[in-house]
């Protein structure tokens, strides 16, 4: 005899026959494609951005960009909040999206640069064969133009799977994120996921990042005549060049932790003994416990003292702290190569030497967030004048955020 349906069972087979369908929409060569559809208006974007200059502190250049990127998250449908970034110049943008699911993301990208003002006048965006070139094209622009672009495709689809999805753009990374570190950190731990968008050199996502610290060391000595009395003195010069050859090996390769003097300073005029010298080293490190061991090797190792009668200090300056190693960063690189493995294309999950905001949105000892970092555009020649991105990137690296977002929602 015929089964008869009863509205519910109805409206529940039809539910399933449009999600088979939406299903069918959202196949990997499918949004390969939508993507790859969207990459004009991708460089018209990232075109837009580079022509203006950002570079950190150029308040007037920020003031312009922040003023667009609002404008583009509204349309998008966002609800926009905005912070002064003090004591930096600029605004930090969040713009929030709610969904109808369970997971949260934070998508985050800084767009200030390096550059002088003028720059962008001199050098404008320009596409020439494979490759598009200007002022912050790939650090970290072309990230920007990746978030609004991968939100768009999102949009496109209505996709809602998501529960919040949060953006972050901030205006002062390349000095240190002064004004935007706090931001990062208290978002980051109301999420599930974070991607940050700075531009990896090859098809990579990056699972560990480098910390940075700055080692002080300092000498006070005794001035005196150095042509008729320079035994009355203690060279605080030639103390710290002392001090700066038994510091020389605080570094770990073992464990990836580099400490190079680079800057040194001591004396005011030739003729007179310097009472006081000073140096600073550059610290990079993965490991957190490098920092109290490179703090406590050092201060042990200056108490050896070559002139007597001189005071030697060194201390430790924390700055942006590493995306260390862990288990949830490197599972969603996983699945990061899944997803590519999908439209024939193979990333790699890389550690590198530089240091992010990715630092600054990882918890230690928690897999929540789970944080990936280098989602933007491949390119390279960063912070100089032939900095460019891989045009062929654009459409896989748009379909890698929207796949991750949607696969990451339906688990």
């Amino acid at each position: 005899m015929p089964i008869r349906r009863s509205p519910i069972t109805a409206a529940f087979a039809l539910s399933l026959l449009s999600f088979s369908a939406f299903a069918a929409d959202l196949a990997p060569e499918a949004l390969l494609k939508k993507a790859e559809a969207e990459q004009k208006s991708y460089l018209a974007t990232v075109e837009q951005l580079v022509n203006v200059d950002t570079g950190t502190g150029q308040e007037p250049g920020l003031k312009t960009v922040s003023a667009l990127l609002i404008e583009r998250l509204k349309a998008l449908g966002a609800k926009v909040e905005t912070t002064p970034a003090s004591p930096s110049a600029g605004d930090n943008i969040v713009g929030t999206f709610k969904g109808t699911g369970s997971k949260s993301f934070l998508l985050m990208v800084h767009y200030d640069t390096v550059f002088l003002p003028g720059t962008a006048a001199k050098r404008p965006f320009k596409v020439e064969g494979e490759r598009a070139y200007g002022p912050g094209v790939a650090d970290a622009k072309g990230g920007v133009a990746m978030i609004l672009h991968a939100l768009k495709l999102l949009q496109d689809d209505k996709f809602e799977g998501f529960g919040t999805l949060t953006v972050l753009f901030n205006p002062d990374e390349e000095t240190g994120s002064a004004g935007s570190k706090k931001v990062i950190a208290e978002l980051a731990r109301q999420h599930d996921y974070v991607f940050s968008y700075e531009p990896p050199d090859k098809d990579a996502v990056t699972v560990a990042t480098n910390g940075i610290n700055g080692v002080m060391l300092e000498v006070k000595g005794k001035s005196s005549h150095a042509g008729s009395a320079p035994e009355a003195g203690r060279n605080a010069a030639m103390e710290l060049a002392h001090q700066m050859l038994q510091l020389k090996d605080l570094g770990d390769p073992a464990k990836g932790t580099t400490v190079n003097w680079t800057m040194v300073k001591a004396g005011d005029k030739r003729n007179i003994i310097p009472s006081s010298a000073s140096a600073e080293a550059d610290m990079r490190y993965s490991d957190l416990s490098e920092s109290d061991r490179v703090l406590a090797d050092a201060q042990r190792l200056v108490e050896k003292k070559l002139i007597d009668d001189t005071e030697v200090t060194v201390r430790l300056e924390k700055g942006r702290p590493p995306l260390a190693k862990n288990a949830a960063s490197e599972q969603l690189a996983k699945q990061a190569q899944g997803l590519y493995a999908k439209i024939d294309r193979t990333i790699e999950p890389i550690a590198m030497r530089f240091g992010t905001d990715a630092g600054y949105a990882y918890v230690p000892g928690s897999d929540k967030p789970a944080v990936l970092e280098t989602m933007g555009v491949v390119g390279a020649g960063l912070h100089a004048d032939d900095e460019y991105i891989e045009l062929s990137s654009i459409a896989p690296r748009l379909y890698l955020t929207v796949a991750l977002i949607r696969q990451l929602s339906a688990q």
